[in-house]
């Protein structure tokens, strides 16, 4: 017999307000749409047309692709870039998955330190890394003169595809270390226990064992390192483009904007290419990340796998990681540092005869490199902000709300981690060309906050959604009971409980916007430069050490940020 609700047990009815969480929704919805494809459109828009976008006569006509196609040497960029981004990725996987195994698997002598200091080049843009190690391994850089005095001839050279990959490959290991960790310390303890029960050693032990449980996270790592290196722009542009390589990013570079007379369709077209091959890669991801159950063996007992004794071995792999955490990390970023103190760093003339704080105080002295800082500042501490809102916003909607398009809200607010930084820039640039009325933004370091906070959407829900996932919806339904409405539910309840992760979420989003560059090269104007696009101006005009000063300053304020967060909030940035 059917179940007779009374009246006095059915729900109460929604208040009146209940209403107001449709514009919420809607609005957000809207906001999210116009800030993923605004810069698109554009591009795919403008690689079809004859002229440039914002001219008032173009047809449409597919001579771009073909003039693109038959431009000399582009076979060869293609080449180049499928060359970078493979060794980049062979690099950054062989050095992460060892770390992985080696600081979280393994009774290494200060294991948590090591890997501390290994992940320093994810905190900072791979432009400050790319002048650090120019500062010590380029061809005027200390360990390199410093080297025939002893050695014979310095048997590196960064000006190649096998220097820019070791570049690149080094800063980017640490996302691979991240994926591989977590895999290495979750699996099930009894499968290495058998190993060892049956005779196997340590290395058998990891051969057979706990490298094949890892093979989903050094996939997925290795397809997201290779769609990096596809995207690298300030390691070609430093040490590829005075030895002539060229790649698809400085392709878009020199043709778009160090070019007199930019050829709009051929660099819309490029990026265009571009944004369909990283598309293809980040749908891949998802497809492997999706297709991992099989390797999944941590059950309900929680449980902690046993570190592997090194035995032997212990000292003599803590003195080669700790050569190589000075070498890759403590050694570009300290000497770029000491660089910016010095007025000239050469290991031929003593040291204090060079100490200077000159290229600091010539800095603050031109407007120009004082403003990019204090635009830098407002850029990330507003901008980070305002960002950190719309991902609190997007987040509660798609997974604590009953709106109707959710999934899709949820999906677009992703894509941008398929959108690299120079196409985004591009597509900025054609959007606001397109659109006058939007004239006034196109000057200011308000299009660098519209533009940076599309480009991280991504990274800020990946710091958020997690924390959400992990409340229970019973709150919700608690709040409901007693009459609130979704918003109010949401402010009252949600974002309260929130605030640790949005917390991390404005500290990754102003470290990511405070040292961002490759998006500002395309949109910045006098009066809007920010740190990453004063560096790239003082490099050109050779002015090393207010580079390393520039640099020196974003590299303390990231370490600040990062210290005072941790030791304020307790907050890790990564995962």
């Amino acid at each position: 017999m059917d179940a007779v609700v009374s009246r006095a047990d059915a729900p109460p009815a929604p208040p009146a307000h209940g209403m107001r969480q449709i514009p919420i929704q809607y609005g957000t919805a809207l906001l999210v749409v116009i800030l993923v494809a605004g810069p698109l459109l554009p591009v795919l828009l403008q690689s079809v047309l004859t002229e440039a976008l914002y001219e008032h006569e173009y047809t449409l006509t597919l001579g771009n692709f073909v003039r693109l196609a038959n431009t000399e040497g582009f076979a060869k960029v293609l080449w180049n870039t499928a060359l970078l981004a493979g060794l980049t990725t062979l690099v950054a996987q062989v050095v992460g998955t060892l770390a992985a195994i080696l600081f979280g698997r393994t009774d290494l002598p200060m294991a948590r330190v090591l890997g501390e200091f290994f992940l320093w080049p994810l905190y900072l843009s791979a432009l400050v890394l790319s002048f650090g190690w120019y500062a010590v391994y380029g061809p005027s850089g200390y360990l390199t003169m410093l080297w025939p005095s002893a050695l014979g001839e310095a048997p590196w050279n960064l000006y190649s595809l096998t220097g820019m990959a070791v570049i690149a490959g080094v800063s980017q290991a640490p996302l691979a270390y991240i994926y591989c960790l977590s895999s290495a310390t979750i699996t099930d303890p009894s499968l290495e226990e058998a190993a060892r029960v049956s005779g196997s050693g340590t290395v058998r032990t990891l051969w057979r064992i706990t490298l094949p449980l890892m093979k989903p996270a050094i996939a997925y790592s290795a397809v997201l390192n290779f769609t990096v290196g596809l995207e690298l722009l300030s390691i070609p542009l430093i040490f590829g483009d005075p030895a002539g390589i060229t790649v698809l990013t400085t392709f878009l570079f020199n043709n778009g904007v160090s070019s007199p007379r930019p050829d709009h369709g051929l660099v819309a077209t490029a990026a265009a290419l571009m944004l369909v091959i990283v598309c293809f890669l980040v749908w891949l991801q998802g497809r492997m990340l999706g297709n991992t159950r099989r390797f999944i063996t941590l059950g309900g007992k929680a449980s902690r796998p046993r570190p592997f004794r090194l035995g032997n071995l212990r000292w003599p792999l803590f003195i080669l990681a700790t050569v190589y955490i000075f070498a890759t990390v403590l050694a570009p970023i300290g000497m770029l540092v000491l660089r910016g103190f010095t007025s000239f760093l050469s290991p031929m003339i003593p040291l204090s005869e060079v100490l200077t704080v000159s290229n600091f105080t010539t800095l603050f002295d031109y407007p120009v490199y004082s403003r990019a800082i204090w635009n830098s500042f407002v850029v990330s501490l507003v901008g980070g902000a305002i960002a950190t809102a719309l991902i609190g916003l997007i987040a509660v909607i798609v997974h604590r709300s009953e709106f109707r398009f959710r999934g899709a809200l949820g999906y677009l607010a992703l894509f941008p981690r398929a959108v690299p930084g120079v196409v985004a820039g591009i597509g900025f640039f054609y959007a606001f060309a397109l659109l006058p009325g939007l004239g006034f933004l196109r000057n200011s370091i308000w299009i660098l906050v519209i533009a940076f906070t599309m480009r991280f959407i991504p990274a800020g829900i990946g710091a958020v959604a997690p924390m959400l996932l992990q409340v229970s919806p019973d709150l919700d339904r608690a709040a409901r009971v007693q009459g609130a409405d979704w918003w109010t539910t949401t402010r009252s309840i949600m974002l309260p409980l929130m605030r640790p992760a949005l917390v991390g979420c404005y500290t990754i989003l102003f470290i990511s916007f405070f040292k961002e560059y490759s998006t500002a090269i395309f949109l910045f104007a006098p009066g809007s430069e920010v740190i990453g696009t004063a560096l790239l101006q003082l490099w050109v005009q050779g002015e090393v050490g207010l580079v390393a000063a520039l640099a020196t300053i974003q590299v303390a304020v990231i370490a600040i940020c990062i210290a005072a967060v941790r030791g304020i909030f307790g907050v890790k940035l990564h995962g």
